[in-house]
């Protein structure tokens, strides 16, 4: 039977997440398989896997792992696996019939990746010549009846949450300033509200640093008898062990307040919470297949997102949720749900993993919602110009070895043709460096200081050759301790 579950906002460390797993291994499905469950984000997976593993009663790694890009932690044992959608499509490339698993269970699925969604498309050809397949998507926020409909009307589950009430307080005008006003809302709740900690929401890392940094200035402006407030940031760039700090519980007499980006919103539950700031703004990376180009820019959420971040007040006792916006914008401007990412995202990987996997015919593939056409024709005439594909849309060599690599396919082709023009080494350190992200560090306070460090590395020919310098420079230093 393939069945979805629709639930409600429930207790600590998300019991659909965490339970479900357990309850279908206790039940005797990992006999044909393993049990496999996703998440949108890595550091979801990470700390979901810990706590189930935790609760199994063996380390992680064995019975329960995790799986996301460039870290395997499962072994032979595994029958419970928590991985990101984007390792669950890698698996499929491999093996189109998933038959090592038993049940397939997509958690948070409301959140529509772009991964996700070729999932549901995927996954629902796979139950027509697996029907022992099981498939379970989960959601605090689903819009359950149009999930069932694509999926075959499969049943619809509906399970309440224990869960505490939530008041929410909206503002009585529109915020011009919606940091300022997070930074004010983050204090008052601090000096007037009871003990709880505080889950501030903001859309990026240079936001959450300048957030932290002027909260901690306007703490020290108000002496020392006002209780010290623990601020932590979390962002997906940040490293997993300041990311952990998170999950500490507060001294006695302290209140921590945690500013995060949307990375918080679900699957990532941190007990002590009660009071949650919602200024109404996430930063998406939108592509225009029109200029080739993508962009961050910063969009109001949905209302689902609303619910989903409101939630996140009462887990643990009665909360309150701080909308920094007005009742009337909630109901009448916002979405209702999110749109789906690959209805605005670059589809160069997913359109190169599709073709990998013999879906040739990519404007009549099954999604439950279609990106524009364009999107794809523009994905199309890239791998075109790569090599990857030839005249008559089919993959070349080139582009199968390209599939192979989870990189978006531009950087696949360079590090393929470093190998002929022998400098691999160098190709590979400049693709990491790429994919880690931002590793410069700049304080507001310290910002000619930190223009002068990185003007050491600056390279002429461009960033590229800057990221290497950057590698060379750090290596040379290792081997010297």
């Amino acid at each position: 039977m393939r069945t979805k579950c629709s639930s409600s906002l429930v207790r600590p460390f998300q019991v659909k997440t965490t339970q479900v797993t357990q309850y279908l291994a206790e039940a005797g499905n990992t006999i044909m398989g393993k049990i496999g469950c996703t998440q949108p984000r890595r550091v979801a997976a990470m700390s979901v896997s810990k706590r189930v593993a935790e609760e199994f009663g063996c380390r992680l790694g064995e019975e329960v792992g995790y799986a996301i890009r460039f870290e395997d932690c499962t072994g032979p044992d595994t029958v419970i696996k928590y991985m990101t959608d984007g390792m669950l499509l890698r698996e499929i490339l491999i093996d189109e019939n998933l038959s090592q698993y038993s049940v397939v269970m997509l958690d948070e699925a409301h959140e529509r990746t772009i991964h996700t969604d070729v999932l549901f498309g995927l996954l629902k050809k796979l139950v027509k010549r697996r029907p022992d397949l099981r498939l379970i998507f989960t959601s605090a926020t689903l819009d359950a009846e149009k999930f069932s409909g694509y999926f075959f009307n499969c049943n619809i589950f509906t399970i309440p949450g224990r869960t505490f009430p939530v008041e929410i307080l909206y503002t009585k005008q529109p915020e011009s300033d919606y940091l300022d006003a997070s930074l004010i809302t983050v204090l008052q709740i601090h000096l007037t509200e009871p003990e709880g900690d505080i889950l501030l929401f903001l859309t990026g890392q240079e936001e959450i640093d300048f957030a932290c940094q002027s909260l901690y200035e306007r703490m020290k402006g108000l002496g020392k008898n006002v209780p010290e407030l623990i601020i932590l940031p979390v962002y997906s760039a940040l490293p997993s062990e300041m990311q952990s700090r998170i999950f500490d519980p507060a001294p006695p007499g302290k209140r921590k307040v945690v500013v995060a980006t949307n990375i918080a919103e679900a699957s990532l539950t941190i007990d002590g919470r009660f009071y949650v700031i919602d200024p109404g703004f996430a930063k998406q990376n939108v592509y225009n297949p029109k200029q080739g180009l993508d962009s961050l820019v910063i969009t109001p959420i949905s209302q689902a997102s609303a619910k989903q971040r409101a939630g996140r007040a009462g887990h643990t006792g009665p909360g309150k949720c701080f909308r920094l916006y007005t009742e009337s914008a909630y109901r009448n401007e916002m979405s209702p749900t999110s749109i789906p990412e690959i209805q605005w995202i670059n589809l160069g990987t997913t359109t190169l993993l599709m073709k990998a996997m013999g879906i040739n015919d990519l404007l009549s593939f099954d999604f439950m919602d279609p990106p524009s056409p364009q999107a794809l024709i523009s994905a199309m005439e890239q791998l075109y110009s790569l090599g990857a594909r030839d005249e008559e849309g089919l993959l070349t060599k080139l582009g199968r070895k390209m599939a192979e690599f989870p990189l978006d396919p531009p950087l696949s082709k360079m590090l393929l043709a470093s190998v002929d023009l022998g400098c691999s080494d160098e190709i590979l350190t400049i693709i990491a460096m790429i994919q880690t992200g931002n590793i410069f560090y700049r304080p507001r306070e310290k910002q000619a200081q930190a223009d002068q460090k990185r003007a050491k590395f600056f390279q002429p020919e461009g960033d590229h050759l800057t990221l290497l310098a950057v590698y060379e420079a750090w290596k040379a230093r290792a081997m010297v301790f």
